[in-house]
């Protein structure tokens, strides 16, 4: 039987000689699997890198789930606003995502990745413009839900060079490619899978959590609330040089659930990347722009019609299809075998609304990444990093007027500043496929309001 809702159920069995009568407070859904797909005699390479799949030939399964819990400290707040953050509160998330992925033809691949998420970031993902968790996404539930995230196809057409071999992973087939090729990605997919990686900082379910340290924090990439859209992407990969250029579908309005159906609001992305050695030891860095097409509103018109009604200003009254842009650079560079290096900064249009991402004109991240293979612990990871966040002017004044953005709004902005941010995290690897992170953020001037803050928060990941 499945029940539809909550409350007090009757069940007859047909001969009718028992009732069974109850108040029913959970449900519970199943999936199992236990069969062996691989070649016995075939080495798995994903179990050895400590990734649980079942992979054949044509065929592959992997999965992952991922709980995070945070609590933000105490702290001076003598005022708060609709999207503040909240001190002395707790939250978790969970999720779990399955990578189904089988080979179409040549080169050829289909992924679908479905998940089931529950939890709140804190404060419902309010209060600050660096989020403290990359795991909290800008819509939470009580109780579990299933979404379809990613399904897309990639297709790579080898061009020539060295040979190159690829281990299986998440959305990855084990084998191997040309050093020169070309990949064309296309489907509903993250912006972040092909734009801005970083192997330091880019994944909340391994590194770090901050949102403008795992991301540029003015990368206003297209996305719906769940990080994840409509488009394509191009690579072009040619010696040590990469080029890549996507189009992308945006919401349908600034920050929403739902993306645009008729792909009018929309967003372009180029990104050119140089892969180097410096002292012997490898690195990159990359260079990423945006142009976003759609309706915006403009900060300083909110600001002037908020003076004309005596209401606080709302950016929503006063959109109309208009262009953001931004750019950005990633730099991702081994120190030493074991120590890396990473760091960003990035800057996008004052004067516009921020569409999809996060309250942030310009910032700049560095940090560290250090393996425990340097004091016995292999497979832990230790890391350490700082963001510098700010906004426009104009931005600041939206907010001073009572305005609320995509994450913030403490009803009034008197005493802006610029948003500090340092994480660390130490990373155990508790069995091959499990690891426990503890992970501290110290947060200054939370949302650019000095007369708030700073807060700690604490987190543990699973």
């Amino acid at each position: 039987y499945l029940l539809s809702e909550f409350g007090g159920q009757s069940i007859s069995f047909p001969a009718g000689a028992q009732k069974f009568e109850g108040d029913y407070a959970s449900h519970s859904i199943r999936l199992g699997l236990n069969y062996q797909l691989r070649d016995p005699g075939k080495k798995d390479v994903a179990s050895a890198n400590g990734i649980s799949a079942l992979e054949t030939e044509n065929f592959s399964l992997h999965g992952q789930t991922t709980f995070v819990g945070q609590y933000a400290a105490p702290f001076r707040a003598p005022y708060r606003g609709p999207n503040s953050l909240a001190p002395n509160s707790a939250r978790e998330t969970l999720d779990i995502t399955f990578y189904a992925g089988m080979r179409l033809w040549e080169g050829a691949e289909l992924w679908i990745n479905p998940e089931i998420d529950q939890g709140f970031g804190l404060s419902n993902t309010l209060g600050v413009a660096g989020f403290p968790s990359g795991e909290a996404y800008k819509v939470g539930a009580e109780y579990p839900y299933t979404r379809l995230q990613r399904m897309f196809v990639r297709q790579t057409i080898d061009l020539g060079g060295e040979k190159q071999k690829v281990e299986s992973n998440f959305n990855q087939f084990a084998g191997s490619q040309t050093a020169d090729r070309l990949v064309i990605t296309i489907g509903k997919f993250g912006v972040g899978d092909v734009f801005d990686t970083n192997k330091y900082a880019h994944d909340p379910r391994t590194d770090f959590l901050n949102w403008s340290i795992i991301d540029s924090g003015a990368f206003d990439y297209a996305a719906d609330a769940w990080g994840y859209t409509y488009g394509a992407a191009a690579e072009w990969y040619r010696g040590a040089w990469t080029l890549r250029a996507g189009l992308f579908d945006l919401s349908k309005v600034p920050n929403s659930t739902e993306l645009d159906p008729r792909f009018s609001q929309f967003q372009a992305l180029a990104e050119i990347e140089h892969r180097h050695e410096l002292w012997g030891q490898p690195g990159k860095i990359a260079v990423t722009g945006f142009l976003s097409r759609g309706r915006m509103g403009s900060f300083d018109d909110a600001v002037r019609l908020a003076q004309v009604t005596n209401q606080p200003a709302d950016v929503a009254a006063v959109r109309r299809y208009r262009s953001r842009s931004g750019i950005s650079m990633n730099l991702e560079q081994q120190l030493m075998p074991n120590v890396g290096l990473f760091a960003r900064a990035g800057i996008a249009d004052g004067k516009v609304e921020p569409y999809e991402f996060a309250d942030i004109d310009k910032t700049v991240a560095a940090g560290l990444s250090v393996s425990g293979d340097l004091w016995g612990r292999a497979g832990d990871t230790a890391g350490i990093a700082g963001v510098l966040n700010s906004i426009s002017k104009s931005h600041q004044s939206y907010f001073n007027a009572g305005g609320l953005g995509i994450l913030i709004g403490d009803g009034q902005l008197p005493n802006p500043g610029l948003e500090k941010i340092i994480e660390a995290y130490y990373s155990l690897a508790v069995t091959p496929a499990s690891r426990l992170t503890f992970d501290y953020q110290l947060i200054a001037n939370p949302a650019y309001n000095r007369d708030r803050g700073p807060v700690s928060v604490f987190g543990t990941r699973l």
